[in-house]
Formats: C-alpha cells, sequence, structure tokens
C-alpha cells in the first residue's frame, strides 16, 4: 500500500524525489503520512481538497480489501522561526 501511495503521489507532483511516504500504526489504524516540496503540497490538495480527498478515497478502499483501517495525511515542515524572521 505505501509503494501504491508513493507511486500516485510522485506522479502528480513537480518534485517526485522530495517525496516520502512513512507508515506508522495509531490505535490499530494505519496511518501514511505524506511528506513531499512545499510548493508540491497545493497539487496534492487540489481545489476545495478534491485530489487529497481522491487520493485517501483509493487508500481506503484498498486498506478495507486488505482488511485494515487506513488514512492519508500531509505533514508540513516549517522553517524555524529564526530563518522566517531573517528571510523578511
Amino acid at each position: 500500500m505505501q509503494d501504491f501511495l508513493e507511486y500516485v503521489v510522485k506522479n502528480l507532483v513537480d518534485e517526485p524525489e522530495e517525496v516520502q511516504v512513512s507508515e506508522t500504526d495509531r490505535n490499530g489504524e494505519t496511518l501514511y503520512q505524506l511528506k513531499l516540496a512545499q510548493a508540491d503540497i497545493g497539487k496534492i490538495v487540489g481545489r476545495k481538497g478534491a485530489t487529497i480527498s481522491a487520493i485517501r478515497s483509493l487508500v481506503i478502499a484498498a486498506g478495507a480489501k486488505a482488511g485494515k483501517r487506513c488514512s492519508v495525511e500531509i505533514v508540513e515542515e516549517r522553517e524555524p522561526v529564526e530563518q522566517e524572521a531573517a528571510a523578511q
């Protein structure tokens, strides 16, 4: 499932080498966390969240077929406050 999710996301973004998918278990549910380039987050979210909603639906359906509960979340890495202040 992790490979499938990584394949789908990498084919939607401009910087596929930045895509990282990690899998963790949280309360009996498999959580897939997406880390990607800041510029690509909008492409994955899509208009009104349509793209990420479709990705989540695919993962939930595939997980249900395998007898697992799954979810997907995007992890945003923020610059430290010191760097943000220096950039301004």
